[in-house]
Parts: structure tokens; sequence; C-alpha cells
């Protein structure tokens, strides 16, 4: 089939684009607004920029009254946000979180979560999640789009610290399939991770270090 978006129809019952980028990983986002009520969304156009420094990106679409994500406006009003890894235990919760509330309900205590203190930013992260990212927010690129919605923040954030549950480990290496991370397919579609396998690229140490993401690998090969 070939189609152009927004100028000749697909003429099929469900929209295929989002299902031909797949799987994508999700991005938790916690943020705390400048009255102080904490706010938990997840936003599947989420993911690592860059390793050195970290630095991690979202993408947020305005609601369904062509308003901004409370994400957004928190974090950009207080400069931070925490990134928490949604894991196919924490499915449903996760889903509840995405229900579009006024700014003033905490989706923490409607989807049932515990608050985690962070160490250097103010908002709360997920208890029952095994890995989290605090981040300071660097900027937002604001795209223009069609409709209510259409309109989209993708919103840029340094890693600053990083939480990860000492029982995930094995051998060094967290044991993805152990915490079976959710991720996000098109239509109402979810996947989860189960299995692993491995490719290292040949030859080249320094690739293989930024495919480790790898700062410290890379400056003793000298490319830092």
């Amino acid at each position: 089939m070939y189609y152009e978006p927004g100028v000749t129809s697909h003429s099929l019952p469900w929209d295929p684009f989002k299902s031909c980028v797949v799987p994508r990983p999700i991005g938790w986002i916690s943020t705390t607004g400048s009255d102080g009520i904490d706010n938990l969304a997840p936003f599947s156009q989420f993911q690592n920029v860059t390793f050195d420094p970290p630095t991690v990106m979202f993408s947020a679409n305005q609601n369904t009254r062509g308003e901004r994500k409370d994400t957004v406006v928190n974090a950009e009003a207080t400069k931070e946000f925490v990134w928490n890894m949604a894991t196919y235990d924490l499915r449903e919760a996760v889903n509840r979180s995405s229900a579009e509330l006024p700014p003033e309900v905490d989706e923490f205590t409607w989807a049932g979560l515990t608050k985690a203190s962070s160490r250097l930013v103010h908002p709360p992260r997920v208890a029952e999640s095994p890995v989290h990212f605090e981040c300071a927010y660097l900027q937002t690129v604001r795209l223009p789009g069609n409709g209510k919605m259409g309109m989209v923040d993708v919103v840029f954030g340094r890693v600053i610290a990083i939480h990860i549950s000492d029982e995930v480990f094995r051998d060094g290496r967290i044991d993805v399939a152990r915490i079976r991370p959710l991720a996000r397919l098109g239509y109402y579609d979810y996947t989860f991770i189960d299995h692993v396998f491995s490719m290292k690229p040949p030859g080249n140490e320094g690739l293989a270090a930024g495919m480790e993401g790898s700062a410290d690998k890379i400056a003793l090969l000298g490319l830092r």
C-alpha cells in the first residue's frame, strides 16, 4: 500500500503509522507543579538522546482541550522531572496514570502507587519501579501540528542521578528479561521484553563503547 499522511487516505480501519515505529520505550514521567501537586504520566515518544552526558527526551502532544500537558508545564516551571521505568508488572498503574485528569489530581494516588523521595530533584519517584532517572530540564522544542492535539512539545532533560534496584543485576549487568520493561506498539497494543540476544559491532572498540554508552571507556580510548 501507499498513502500520503494528511493528503490521501490509507483506507484502513486503524491508522498504521505508530505501528511502524515499534517498540517504543515508555517515558513514565513524574513532575511536581509550582503549587506542590505531584503529577505522573506515560509518554510513548521517549528516548535517550546521548550518553555523555546522559540526556533523554519525551514528546507530549496537547490534550483533547488543546492545552499543554501538565507534565510539560511542570517541567518548564520547576526545571526538573523524573523518568520511571514502566514494567509489565506495573502495566495497570501505567495505563491508569494515562487518564486526562485536572492538574489538582495527584496521579500517584489515582494509580495507587507509592512515592519515593528523589535525591537531587523535587519530584518523587515511583517506588515500585526498578529504575529511575532524576533529570534537570534543558529545553523544549515546540513543533506545529494539526487540530487541538497536533501541536507537540519535545522536552529534553539531562540525567543527573540514576537509581537502579540492586535486585535487577546479574553478573554486573541489568537483567532486562527479569525486569520485563513495558513498551508501546501501535493501536492499543503493548509488549514487554522477555528475551535478549547480543551482537557486538566488529573490530572497532570505540564504536562498541559508544553502543554500550560508556563515557569512561570512550575516555580510556582517547576519544573524549
